[in-house]
């Protein structure tokens, strides 16, 4: 593939890829990202389920999904001032979204939380100053108008790491204890931190 892509460029070449494809679009370059580890998948599956029980129950318009294709509404002036030079198209690992039972909606440009499971890639420097695409991609994340709640969850360690979009300005809150709430009342969700974990090597599941 020769030089870069625009946004509209890269997202006509998703549309050509297989679904079990996964791509992001870092700088201008489209970047295929290593298959997850069954933990980030198992971790990822958790939220989803979680939010898609509490939202049923708090705001059935909205519903909770894994990598929708998402377009940020970024201008380069905006993208400018947060350091980025390039085309930027992060594909987060579970999102809400509005609920719209459409056949072959691939793409949204509203998201009203956007989380992270963070993957060895995520480290990797993609900004000036070694930045790493995890960073890069929760203040793309932040920058989002819709958007109200980060989450970045280790798939390492039991931590999680909470932005909330407040008033006057984002508020960032790290959690720790698998017996502390996560508490995302504007998504109905109240759970403790370690139900993310269920399942993976940090929270196993009895076996008889």
């Amino acid at each position: 593939m020769q030089g870069r892509l625009s946004p509209a460029a890269f997202r006509t070449f998703q549309d050509g890829r297989p679904d079990e494809e996964r791509w992001e679009l870092i700088d201008g370059t489209p970047v295929m990202m290593t298959p997850p580890l069954i933990d980030h998948n198992r971790i990822a599956s958790n939220l989803e389920r979680l939010l898609n029980d509490a939202l049923e129950r708090h705001d059935p318009d909205r519903e909770a999904v894994q990598r929708p294709g998402l377009e940020l509404g970024l201008d380069p002036a905006a993208l400018s001032v947060l350091g980025f030079a390039g085309a930027y198209r992060p594909e987060p690992d579970v999102a809400v979204i509005d609920y719209d039972p459409v056949a072959g909606r691939r793409f949204v440009d509203r998201a009203y939380l956007l989380a992270e499971v963070v993957s060895g890639t995520d480290d990797e420097p993609v900004l000036p100053g070694g930045i790493p695409w995890i960073e890069a991609k929760t203040r793309l994340y932040r920058a989002h108008e819709a958007c109200r709640a980060v989450l970045v969850i280790e798939q390492r360690r039991i931590e999680i790491t909470v932005w909330r979009r407040e008033p006057d300005g984002w508020d960032e809150n790290r959690l720790t204890d698998p017996d502390a709430a996560l508490d995302l009342s504007e998504f109905g969700l109240l759970c403790p931190v370690g139900a993310l974990y269920a399942g993976t090597h940090l929270r196993p599941r009895r076996r008889s």
